[in-house]
């Protein structure tokens, strides 16, 4: 209690509607209060700043994975088995089978796929008229990442819904989890049968989940989280990207006209899409023995929140971070999180990504907003619901 007392309090509910809509001004605030802030609502000690986010990140024997990175004890308890929820051995081997398919060879054998993808996907929108931006930011993940696991055609209507459902539950345990709860047990069940029947394209990665519990390398009983562990987070996290990109560069033309006349900024111009508009809030930790940080003593068994977005927005760490400059050095953002626990499917996110703009620089002289944007509303995960925009041909 004594250093609850001595550590700044932050009151708000960084998971209110407001909050999740507009949560820059909490996260400045926040980052003012201190390196360690105590979270009254969350009843955990939030992370605002670049340099204890990281370092948190980078000591994963005191910040645990294994105990769950949700804010609330059902989903801790649910998310048992998954690559996400683990450590140490555990972890190397849940995340190895996908880190054999994020290989920079693996990922050159699918970019000329991917690249023809995002042409047609482009191509398609801009013979449409008026486009929803995240519609067309949607065509690409929901057809590479579903085809990587091995996801049958039947089910794959109800896999945004469900995926943003799973990050809904990571958050606390408020309304929005509640009402979203049926829809994650709707994909768990869908996922047990897939596992159970062996319904998975053969010689993808969800086949070889299977094959690995055949072998003993895994039980039975992990692969239907594995299956949902691999495949939802590589949804909405990339969804947002696409997204995000396309409102940045259409609210700053000048931004895309430079990316235009000078396409190599587009590896690091997705960092700094990442870096400004970090498509996961926040996950939490748990520390399993008194450590300190930024100057706070953090007792065992606490609940930090390591919150990415804020970090990426740190202007200890970024100068003038709130701006949206592509030729800044942002390699360095932690959207994609970092350490052993760094996004194994980051590399996939990227190229899909950069195959999107690419598309587009060849194409789109201008990208105009089209009407009033709408946020989605999820715990975690920070993306439009809906972005129409114009996309002016070259």
């Amino acid at each position: 209690m004594r250093n609850r007392v001595a550590t700044p309090t932050y009151q708000p509910d960084l998971y209110s509607r407001a909050a999740i809509l507009d949560p820059y001004p909490h996260y400045t605030r926040l980052r003012e209060l201190g390196p360690v802030v105590w979270l009254a609502k969350q009843r955990a000690y939030a992370l605002p700043r670049y340099a204890e986010c990281k370092a948190a990140l980078r000591d994963d024997d005191t910040f645990i994975s294994g105990a769950g990175v949700a804010l609330n004890p059902v989903a801790n308890r649910l998310s048992r088995g998954t690559t996400l929820n683990s450590d140490g051995d555990d972890h190397r081997r849940r995340r190895k089978l996908l880190a054999q398919h994020m290989t920079p060879k693996s990922l050159r054998t699918m970019r000329d796929a991917v690249d023809r993808q995002a042409v047609a996907a482009v191509e398609k929108a801009m013979a449409s008229g008026p486009v929803d931006g995240v519609e067309l930011a949607t065509a690409l993940p929901m057809s590479v990442v579903p085809d990587l696991i091995g996801w049958p055609a039947d089910g794959r209507e109800h896999l945004l819904r469900w995926a943003a459902a799973t990050f809904d539950a990571l958050g606390p345990l408020n309304g929005r989890t509640l009402r979203t709860s049926p829809a994650s047990i709707e994909m768990m069940r869908y996922t047990r049968r897939l596992a159970r029947d062996g319904d998975l394209r053969p010689e993808s990665l969800g086949a070889e989940v299977l094959q690995a519990a055949e072998e003993g390398t895994l039980s039975h009983a992990e692969c239907p989280a594995l299956l949902i562990d691999y495949l939802a987070p590589s949804l909405d996290t990339t969804i947002s990207a696409i997204s995000s990109a396309l409102h940045l560069f259409a609210t700053h033309p000048e931004q895309w006209q430079l990316l235009r006349s000078d396409p190599s900024l587009i590896p690091n111009a997705v960092n700094e899409v990442v870096r400004h508009q970090s498509p996961l809030r926040a996950f939490s930790r748990k520390v399993i023995r008194e450590t300190e940080l930024g100057g706070t003593t953090i007792p065992a068994d606490a609940r930090v929140v390591v919150i990415y977005s804020s970090a990426n927005r740190d202007p200890r760490e970024w100068e003038d971070p709130d701006t949206f400059d592509i030729r800044r050095d942002a390699s360095r953002q932690i959207g994609f999180g970092h350490g052993t626990h760094g996004c194994a499917g980051q590399g996939l996110a990227r190229l899909e990504t950069q195959a999107m703009l690419q598309a587009l620089t060849d194409r789109v002289a201008h990208i105009e907003v089209a009407g009033d944007p709408e946020r989605a509303v999820n715990n975690i995960i920070h993306r439009f619901e809906r972005l129409p925009l114009h996309l002016i041909p070259a």
